[in-house]
């Protein structure tokens, strides 16, 4: 069962949220100036204005925290030339204020971060799939001869490695 809470013990959740002052709220919602301080320690640990704070503060913090599609946005904004900033000039005349967008090489940084994200079909990162794949190929052959000895296999292995890996520098 949730008890509704009454304007004066709602305005002291709204105004200890602000402050983060117990007493001070408590004045501010009415209550009386002598009794404010025990009034406010009072009001902190019942459970109905305990749980109104929390839920509040919660939604404040969720409010403020940018999430994935925000980030996003703002990126793909920049990159459209669409984000503009504000450039501040002084000159002998007086202070200036306008407004510009991002320029090129911060629009092609955005680009670059949006497309990390969505890879698709990029020649580059299909390269170094196939170079960590590769290189992962090397470790395991090396990691076979290690456990086999040295013969006349690890030296055909050695010139095959040094193979692959000037066909993957080519690459």
């Amino acid at each position: 069962m949730t008890r509704k809470l009454t304007p004066k013990q709602q305005r002291f959740a709204d105004e200890y949220i602000k402050s983060g002052n117990a007493a001070d709220a408590a004045r501010k919602a009415g209550y009386s100036k002598r009794s404010a301080r025990s009034v406010g320690q009072e009001n902190l640990t019942k459970p109905g204005i305990k749980q109104y704070i929390d839920e509040r503060m919660a939604e404040i913090a969720s409010k403020r925290i940018m999430d994935a599609t925000e980030a996003v946005e703002l990126l793909t904004r920049i990159a459209r030339g669409e984000e503009k900033e504000t450039v501040i000039s002084s000159t002998p005349e007086g202070v200036y204020e306008s407004q510009k967008e991002a320029d090129l090489k911060t629009r092609i940084s955005a680009v670059k971060e949006i497309l990390k994200r969505y890879p698709g079909d990029d020649k580059l990162v299909k390269a170094q799939i196939r170079k960590a794949e590769a290189d992962a190929d090397i470790a395991e052959a090396k990691a076979k001869l290690l456990r086999g000895g040295k013969d006349n296999r690890q030296v055909k292995t050695d010139e095959y490695l040094e193979g692959l890996k000037a066909i993957l520098k080519d690459e």
